[in-house]
């Protein structure tokens, strides 16, 4: 493992990063932000001035589910716009966008990117240039691609969250985002009479809100109507899981071909744990 984590340590940032990159104005729709995200299937989107081109911000997933969930971005819709939410979603992203950047630079190595993640508990940061413009955007996901971890057979059971805390389908989508937030959590697996029924994320309920679903049947414009939504009816249809005793090598490509961020673990027809992203390059790692 430290040979390959020596070859880790020599690439350059630029070359494993995601260079397919999006950045919004500041003025842009809270809405308009979501959509692009829905659409292209990003979890944060950067915000650049409009006429130096410099990243002053960054909007994500997390901070929709702020929005819509309590956290202290939701000051937007209980305060300045009295409780409806279809008009706090046309205000601009610069009302909700994170401002305390952490951003790397193009020649970067890649321990300090896996270091940067892991110690900050970020999910994805932005690439800058000399004149802090974005120029890509790294993930943990872009980390797990580079892990050559095929002598690595840590089981899942060493390093996933055990007995994770769960939610049921009939639980309203607003009680789940207030959960999310208070909990720091980006995902909640659901389960019925001791049976896993599927997982809720951050980017299940944002892609709710970008592809119109929440407006459906609308009456009012009110949060507290328009949340009032079981999380059964957000749950992606396709459900992948993993076993306790499988290595993490193999569960790291199992999630990269998937296209998840997180797997929930299953021994005896009971869900034992859950598996995440931030896990695996945590653990993939470790010298």
């Amino acid at each position: 493992m430290q040979k390959n984590q020596k070859n880790h340590n020599n690439k350059i940032l630029k070359d494993i990063a995601t260079k397919d990159v999006i950045t919004v104005s500041p003025t842009m729709s809270i809405i308009g932000a979501i959509e692009i995200m829905t659409k292209k299937g990003f979890r944060r989107l950067p915000v650049a001035d409009s006429g130096t081109g410099k990243i002053i911000g960054i909007v994500t997933a997390g901070d929709i589910l702020n929005l819509m969930g309590g956290g202290e971005k939701f000051n937007l819709v209980s305060g300045k716009h009295k409780g409806n939410l279809i008009a706090a979603l046309n205000d601009n992203v610069r009302e909700i966008m994170t401002t305390r950047l952490i951003t790397l630079k193009e020649n970067a190595k890649v321990n300090e990117v896996v270091r940067t993640i892991v110690d900050k508990k970020c999910g994805g940061l932005p690439i800058i240039s000399e004149n802090s413009s974005v120029v890509g955007i790294v993930t943990e996901r872009d980390i797990l691609r580079t892990l050559s971890c095929e002598d690595n057979y840590t089981s899942v059971s060493e390093i996933m969250t055990k007995n994770p805390y769960v939610t049921s389908p009939d639980a309203l989508m607003t009680d789940v985002a207030k959960e999310m937030i208070f909990r720091r959590f980006r995902r909640l697996p659901v389960v019925s009479d001791d049976v896993l029924f599927g997982i809720i994320t951050a980017m299940d309920i944002m892609k709710y809100v970008g592809k119109g679903d929440l407006f459906k049947g609308m009456v009012t414009g009110n949060i507290s109507d328009l949340m009032s939504v079981p999380v059964r009816d957000l749950i992606n249809g396709e459900l992948y899981t993993t076993t306790p005793d499988k290595p993490i090598c193999e569960v790291a490509k199992e999630m990269i071909s998937r296209n998840v961020g997180a797997l929930p673990v299953i021994e005896n027809s009971h869900l034992v744990g859950v598996i995440t992203e931030f896990d695996l390059v945590r653990a993939l790692t470790k010298e």
